[in-house]
């Protein structure tokens, strides 16, 4: 069975690193991205099976980055978790087809759970 692969995007390098080291840890395929431009350009070229973004980023936050995605036919398809500090944005998320969501600091096992959820399941996971 092939790995099932995750692009990460988020500003914060040490996010980024500690979050790939426990999804690659975990069995995922990790493809990285800093911001929502960088993540369009990767999102489009690897076609993951699941995108999780931070929501405040320069260059492209991740409100926009998703408005992008479900806008592209070829890619509007793959789930995507916002991965925020932000709490108070869930349902401005849902509206734009956000099937999962992270509040950071988060445990690994959270994040894990919200993973498996959506690419497992085909209905939304409750913000």
């Amino acid at each position: 069975m092939s790995k099932k692969k995750i692009l990460l995007i988020d500003d914060n390098h040490n996010i980024v690193t500690l979050i790939s080291n426990r999804l690659e840890i975990n069995n995922y395929e990790v493809v990285t991205a800093y911001d929502g431009e960088e993540g369009l350009r990767k999102a489009l070229k690897e076609t993951p099976d699941l995108i999780i973004t931070d929501i405040i980023m320069p260059n492209m936050d991740g409100y926009s980055f998703i408005k992008h995605v479900r806008a592209n036919q070829s890619i509007n398809h793959i789930p995507i978790v916002a991965l925020t500090s932000k709490d108070k944005i869930k349902d401005l998320l849902r509206i734009e087809g956000v099937k999962g969501y992270v509040v950071k600091p988060c445990k690994t096992e959270d994040l894990l759970e919200v993973i498996n959820k959506c690419l497992d399941e085909e209905e939304d996971i409750p913000l």
